[in-house]
Protein backbone atom coordinates (compact mmCIF):
# COMPACT_ATOMS: atom_id res chain seq x y z
CA UNK A 1 0.00 0.00 0.00
CA UNK A 2 2.43 2.63 0.93
CA UNK A 3 4.85 1.42 -2.71
CA UNK A 4 1.33 2.50 -4.51
CA UNK A 5 0.92 5.51 -2.09
CA UNK A 6 4.16 6.53 -3.31
CA UNK A 7 3.73 5.61 -6.66
CA UNK A 8 0.86 7.92 -6.95
CA UNK A 9 2.38 10.53 -5.29
CA UNK A 10 5.23 10.26 -7.85
CA UNK A 11 2.19 10.28 -10.64
CA UNK A 12 0.97 13.31 -9.62
CA UNK A 13 4.37 15.58 -8.82
CA UNK A 14 5.27 14.49 -12.73
CA UNK A 15 1.87 16.22 -14.18
CA UNK A 16 2.75 19.11 -11.52
CA UNK A 17 5.81 19.86 -13.44
CA UNK A 18 4.89 19.50 -16.48
CA UNK A 19 2.31 22.31 -15.93
CA UNK A 20 4.63 24.31 -14.32
CA UNK A 21 7.21 23.49 -17.20
CA UNK A 22 5.34 24.35 -20.54
CA UNK A 23 4.25 27.76 -19.72
CA UNK A 24 8.08 28.76 -18.96
CA UNK A 25 8.99 27.68 -22.35
CA UNK A 26 6.65 29.48 -24.09
CA UNK A 27 9.09 32.81 -24.71
CA UNK A 28 11.96 30.34 -26.11
CA UNK A 29 9.33 28.94 -28.50
CA UNK A 30 8.37 31.81 -29.45
CA UNK A 31 11.88 33.22 -30.34
CA UNK A 32 12.49 30.07 -32.22
CA UNK A 33 10.20 31.01 -34.44
CA UNK A 34 11.18 34.36 -34.77
CA UNK A 35 14.48 33.43 -35.54
CA UNK A 36 13.46 30.82 -38.25
CA UNK A 37 10.77 32.92 -39.55
CA UNK A 38 12.98 36.16 -39.87
CA UNK A 39 16.40 34.06 -41.08
CA UNK A 40 18.59 37.25 -40.90
CA UNK A 41 21.26 36.73 -43.72
CA UNK A 42 24.87 35.54 -42.14
CA UNK A 43 26.31 38.32 -44.80
CA UNK A 44 24.52 41.30 -42.42
CA UNK A 45 26.75 40.79 -38.83
CA UNK A 46 24.81 43.35 -36.66
CA UNK A 47 24.16 43.35 -32.74
CA UNK A 48 20.09 42.93 -34.13
CA UNK A 49 21.23 39.63 -35.39
CA UNK A 50 23.00 38.64 -33.07
CA UNK A 51 19.83 39.78 -30.53
CA UNK A 52 17.46 37.67 -32.56
CA UNK A 53 20.06 34.40 -32.66
CA UNK A 54 20.61 34.61 -28.54
CA UNK A 55 17.04 35.61 -27.25
CA UNK A 56 16.47 31.69 -27.37
CA UNK A 57 18.89 31.03 -24.73
CA UNK A 58 18.27 34.09 -23.14
CA UNK A 59 14.86 32.43 -22.77
CA UNK A 60 16.34 29.17 -21.41
CA UNK A 61 17.85 31.15 -19.09
CA UNK A 62 15.13 32.61 -17.58
CA UNK A 63 13.28 29.57 -17.75
CA UNK A 64 15.69 27.29 -15.39
CA UNK A 65 15.98 30.87 -12.85
CA UNK A 66 11.91 31.03 -12.76
CA UNK A 67 11.51 27.08 -12.81
CA UNK A 68 14.19 27.22 -9.92
CA UNK A 69 12.47 30.10 -7.91
CA UNK A 70 9.00 28.16 -8.42
CA UNK A 71 10.50 25.01 -6.80
CA UNK A 72 12.26 26.89 -4.03
CA UNK A 73 15.97 25.74 -4.30
CA UNK A 74 18.43 26.72 -6.83
CA UNK A 75 20.20 23.41 -7.05
CA UNK A 76 23.92 23.23 -8.12
CA UNK A 77 22.80 21.46 -10.75
CA UNK A 78 21.13 24.33 -12.20
CA UNK A 79 23.54 26.85 -11.70
CA UNK A 80 25.75 24.94 -13.91
CA UNK A 81 23.53 24.50 -16.41
CA UNK A 82 22.44 27.96 -16.10
CA UNK A 83 26.35 29.06 -16.75
CA UNK A 84 26.45 26.57 -19.43
CA UNK A 85 23.53 28.64 -21.45
CA UNK A 86 25.60 31.66 -20.44
CA UNK A 87 28.60 30.99 -21.89
CA UNK A 88 26.51 29.66 -25.08
CA UNK A 89 24.68 32.65 -25.50
CA UNK A 90 28.09 34.89 -25.41
CA UNK A 91 29.29 32.37 -28.07
CA UNK A 92 25.90 32.78 -30.13
CA UNK A 93 27.46 36.25 -30.27
CA UNK A 94 30.30 36.37 -31.14
CA UNK A 95 29.90 34.22 -34.09
CA UNK A 96 27.87 36.30 -35.46
CA UNK A 97 30.98 38.30 -36.11
CA UNK A 98 33.35 36.14 -38.47
CA UNK A 99 36.55 37.74 -36.99
CA UNK A 100 35.21 36.53 -33.48
CA UNK A 101 34.80 32.59 -34.76
CA UNK A 102 37.62 31.19 -32.46
CA UNK A 103 36.36 33.67 -29.54
CA UNK A 104 32.75 31.93 -30.23
CA UNK A 105 34.78 28.71 -29.82
CA UNK A 106 36.04 29.04 -26.25
CA UNK A 107 32.66 30.63 -24.94
CA UNK A 108 31.11 27.29 -26.29
CA UNK A 109 34.00 25.12 -24.64
CA UNK A 110 33.43 27.05 -21.76
CA UNK A 111 29.81 26.06 -22.19
CA UNK A 112 30.65 22.40 -22.39
CA UNK A 113 33.18 22.18 -19.38
CA UNK A 114 30.25 23.58 -17.18
CA UNK A 115 27.76 20.92 -18.82
CA UNK A 116 30.27 18.18 -17.53
CA UNK A 117 30.64 19.47 -14.50
CA UNK A 118 26.61 19.57 -14.16
CA UNK A 119 26.49 15.88 -15.42
CA UNK A 120 29.26 14.79 -13.14
CA UNK A 121 31.70 11.69 -13.40
CA UNK A 122 29.34 8.94 -11.99
CA UNK A 123 29.21 6.62 -12.82
CA UNK A 124 31.88 6.18 -15.58
CA UNK A 125 30.74 3.41 -18.07
CA UNK A 126 34.36 3.70 -19.85
CA UNK A 127 32.63 1.46 -22.82
CA UNK A 128 30.84 5.07 -23.48
CA UNK A 129 34.09 6.56 -23.14
CA UNK A 130 35.76 4.30 -25.71
CA UNK A 131 32.91 4.61 -28.26
CA UNK A 132 32.41 7.98 -28.44
CA UNK A 133 36.33 8.95 -27.99
CA UNK A 134 36.90 6.61 -31.56
CA UNK A 135 33.78 8.99 -33.16
CA UNK A 136 36.50 11.97 -31.58
CA UNK A 137 39.39 10.44 -33.02
CA UNK A 138 37.73 9.95 -36.27
CA UNK A 139 36.28 12.73 -36.83
CA UNK A 140 39.01 14.85 -36.27
CA UNK A 141 41.32 12.89 -38.57
CA UNK A 142 38.73 13.96 -41.17
CA UNK A 143 38.89 17.31 -40.80
CA UNK A 144 42.80 17.43 -40.01
CA UNK A 145 43.67 18.09 -43.75
CA UNK A 146 41.13 21.35 -43.79
CA UNK A 147 42.57 22.92 -40.32
CA UNK A 148 45.36 25.25 -40.59
CA UNK A 149 46.84 27.96 -38.06
CA UNK A 150 45.32 27.68 -34.62
CA UNK A 151 42.16 25.78 -35.44
CA UNK A 152 44.32 22.72 -35.94
CA UNK A 153 44.91 23.17 -32.13
CA UNK A 154 41.49 24.61 -31.36
CA UNK A 155 39.22 21.92 -32.94
CA UNK A 156 41.09 19.16 -31.25
CA UNK A 157 40.35 20.66 -27.93
CA UNK A 158 36.80 21.78 -28.73
CA UNK A 159 36.70 18.07 -30.01
CA UNK A 160 37.23 16.27 -26.20
CA UNK A 161 35.46 19.09 -24.45
CA UNK A 162 32.12 17.83 -26.50
CA UNK A 163 33.15 14.89 -26.56
CA UNK A 164 33.66 14.91 -22.57
CA UNK A 165 30.79 16.21 -22.55
CA UNK A 166 28.41 13.82 -23.77
CA UNK A 167 30.26 10.96 -22.79
CA UNK A 168 28.98 12.38 -19.45
CA UNK A 169 25.66 13.15 -20.51
CA UNK A 170 24.97 9.62 -21.76
CA UNK A 171 26.22 7.89 -18.87
CA UNK A 172 23.64 8.97 -16.14
CA UNK A 173 21.07 7.32 -18.64
CA UNK A 174 20.05 3.92 -16.73
CA UNK A 175 17.11 2.07 -17.22
CA UNK A 176 16.99 1.02 -13.75
CA UNK A 177 13.60 1.10 -12.50
CA UNK A 178 14.73 2.58 -9.12
CA UNK A 179 17.01 5.04 -10.98
CA UNK A 180 15.46 5.96 -14.25
CA UNK A 181 15.02 9.44 -15.19
CA UNK A 182 13.34 11.26 -18.10
CA UNK A 183 15.53 14.01 -17.34
CA UNK A 184 18.92 12.08 -18.24
CA UNK A 185 17.36 10.85 -20.98
CA UNK A 186 16.82 14.81 -21.72
CA UNK A 187 20.27 15.10 -21.20
CA UNK A 188 21.72 12.88 -23.44
CA UNK A 189 19.44 13.67 -26.44
CA UNK A 190 20.16 16.96 -26.14
CA UNK A 191 24.12 16.13 -26.11
CA UNK A 192 23.87 14.36 -29.13
CA UNK A 193 21.98 17.09 -30.74
CA UNK A 194 25.10 19.35 -29.74
CA UNK A 195 27.43 17.44 -31.23
CA UNK A 196 25.54 16.96 -34.40
CA UNK A 197 24.86 20.52 -34.38
CA UNK A 198 28.83 21.38 -34.41
CA UNK A 199 29.86 18.26 -36.39
CA UNK A 200 27.73 20.01 -39.59
CA UNK A 201 28.87 22.89 -38.58
CA UNK A 202 33.19 22.40 -38.73
CA UNK A 203 32.23 20.11 -41.65
CA UNK A 204 30.51 22.88 -43.58
CA UNK A 205 33.34 25.97 -42.26
CA UNK A 206 36.37 23.61 -42.81
CA UNK A 207 35.72 21.13 -45.22
CA UNK A 208 33.05 21.33 -47.79
CA UNK A 209 29.79 23.45 -47.91
CA UNK A 210 26.49 21.20 -46.80
CA UNK A 211 23.52 21.68 -48.26
CA UNK A 212 20.53 23.22 -45.84
CA UNK A 213 23.67 23.42 -43.38
CA UNK A 214 22.37 26.48 -41.28
CA UNK A 215 18.63 24.74 -41.02
CA UNK A 216 20.54 21.74 -39.52
CA UNK A 217 23.17 23.66 -37.31
CA UNK A 218 20.40 25.73 -35.76
CA UNK A 219 17.63 23.56 -35.28
CA UNK A 220 20.05 20.71 -33.62
CA UNK A 221 21.67 23.56 -31.89
CA UNK A 222 18.21 25.10 -30.29
CA UNK A 223 16.69 21.74 -29.52
CA UNK A 224 20.18 20.39 -27.75
CA UNK A 225 19.73 23.48 -25.33
CA UNK A 226 16.16 23.13 -24.95
CA UNK A 227 16.48 19.34 -24.28
CA UNK A 228 19.68 20.21 -21.96
CA UNK A 229 17.75 22.63 -19.91
CA UNK A 230 14.94 20.74 -19.73
CA UNK A 231 16.92 18.33 -17.36
CA UNK A 232 16.95 20.94 -14.33
CA UNK A 233 13.22 18.91 -13.74
CA UNK A 234 14.82 15.74 -12.84
CA UNK A 235 14.20 14.11 -9.73
CA UNK A 236 16.45 13.46 -6.85
CA UNK A 237 17.72 10.15 -5.83
CA UNK A 238 15.52 10.48 -2.48
CA UNK A 239 12.67 10.43 -5.14
CA UNK A 240 13.23 6.79 -6.39
CA UNK A 241 14.47 5.31 -3.40
CA UNK A 242 11.42 3.53 -2.86
CA UNK A 243 11.74 1.64 -5.67
CA UNK A 244 14.94 0.42 -4.53
CA UNK A 245 13.67 -0.74 -1.32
Amino acid sequence: MDILETDSRYRRKSQTTVRNTVPKLLPFLMTVCNYFVLWIPLSEPSWYNALIKCLPIASLEFFVIVYSIGVGKFSPYAKKILLGLIFSAAGDISLVWPDYFQLGMVMFGLAHIMYTAAFGFHPLHLRIFIVIALFGVGFYSMTFSYLSGPFVFMVAGYTMLIGTMTWRALSRVTLASHKFSWACISAAVGSIFFMISDCVLAIDKFCFPISKSREIIMSTYYGAQLLIALSITGWSRDDFMWKSR
